[in-house]
């Protein structure tokens, strides 16, 4: 089973939603039995709380299944997980200390945006402090990012539905 972690800062916008586009893609290709992903944050803001509403209503939108609660990266999560994808730069910087205060110094961490070509090295923006069109905004990065991301892992680990 290949264990994927998406996250962000305070796992409530972009990592559930990427989580949940992820599973839908996932189901789509009849590959549920290969896949386990979750989502976290690298802060304590929201643990345990449940997505931000404009979340829900963008999940909504796209009939995709939400069922989250905010939790934070620990210790853990490096060992278990193969794929990291950060959703930008400061999560990616803070990831990376943490994989070495946990003792996985040569744990590969990836940004999201990375997997299509014409993004690399972009961030998924947080739309937190926006309205409802910055999720609409996030929804269609992530569906473009995680469509790539689920062809270079098929490849990868000649995954075959």
């Amino acid at each position: 089973m290949i264990r994927v972690l998406f996250v962000c800062l305070g796992n409530i916008c972009r990592s559930p939603l990427a989580e949940a586009i992820f599973n839908s893609k996932v189901k789509q290709a009849g590959m549920q039995a290969q896949f386990k992903c979750d989502s976290a944050g690298t802060s304590d803001f929201h643990i345990g709380e449940l997505p931000d509403e404009r979340t829900i209503n963008c999940a909504a939108k796209y009939q995709l299944p939400l069922h989250h609660r905010g939790r934070q990266v620990n210790r853990t999560d490096f060992r278990d997980f193969e794929y990291i994808l950060a959703m930008d730069d400061n999560n990616l910087r803070n990831l990376n200390n943490l994989k070495v205060r946990y003792g996985f110094a040569d744990k590969e961490i990836f940004l999201m945006r990375d997997f299509v070509d014409a993004t690399q090295g972009m961030s998924v923006p947080d739309p937190y402090y926006g309205g409802e069109e910055g999720f609409e905004e996030i929804y269609q990065i992530l569906d473009e990012a995680l469509d790539s991301f689920l062809a270079n892992v098929k490849a990868r680990h000649q995954l075959y539905a």
